[in-house]
């Protein structure tokens, strides 16, 4: 199993949620898989992990995310879906400030092309994709037009976007996931709802689990 995984930055507020993102890493690893980091190039707007606001301060979008890789990351131009078994896409706000337009223009919103672009590819070539917290609203907006069922956990401002972009949301708790059998699309909420860390942890855990009976199919 080698999954690639796409990174938005590093932290939370602005980039990728690191604990979900370990998490994620942490269950394909320990099913004894392999995983490879891509990022988009680009800058984006820092906000502060403190007060919550930006900070006026600039970042460069793929140094950031490779922080989080140990510098092991590559281009996201690079990705190629008939390398990888699926695509998975970590939470956090830079999926919706960097990967897309969510934050600011909710469901009017826009994705990076190089990011539509691997998920598309991904979803053509009929291989599973993976995405928790906020992530699924990238998905909505990719693949929403063909029906997709995913989870943003409970009803919310994101979820009802979701279904203005033609997918269907199924309520999901802190540790379930939403499995799409036909779209083959795999999403869990993380901290959309949950609370604690070993619940993050439970919820990639049980996405990566199901993925993995998936591959074996």
């Amino acid at each position: 199993m080698n999954i690639a995984i796409i990174l938005s930055g590093c932290g939370n507020r602005d980039g990728s949620e690191l604990q979900e993102t370990l998490s994620l890493m942490l269950a394909i690893d320990r099913r004894g898989g392999r995983y490879q980091c891509f990022a988009p190039d680009g800058q984006y707007k820092v906000v502060s992990h403190l007060s919550g606001n930006e900070t006026g301060e600039s970042r460069d979008l793929f140094e950031e995310s490779a922080r989080i890789a140990r510098g092991n990351i590559r281009p996201l131009a690079d990705y190629r879906a008939t390398d990888y078994d699926a695509l998975a896409l970590p939470g956090g706000m830079g999926a919706a400030r960097n990967l897309s337009s969510f934050a600011f223009q909710g469901a009017q919103m826009t994705v990076r092309p190089e990011v539509e672009q691997a998920i598309l590819s991904t979803y053509e070539a009929h291989k599973p994709v993976l995405a928790m917290c906020i992530a699924p609203m990238v998905l909505a907006k990719v693949l929403g037009r063909y029906g997709v069922t995913l989870t943003l956990g409970q009803p919310c401002a994101a979820s009802q976007a979701a279904e203005q972009l033609g997918a269907r949301h199924h309520l999901c708790g802190p540790t379930d996931i939403c499995v799409d059998p036909v779209h083959r699309i795999y999403t869990t909420p993380a901290y959309m709802v949950g609370t604690r860390i070993s619940e993050i942890f439970a919820g990639a855990d049980h996405m990566v689990e199901a993925l993995m009976n998936d591959l074996k199919k």
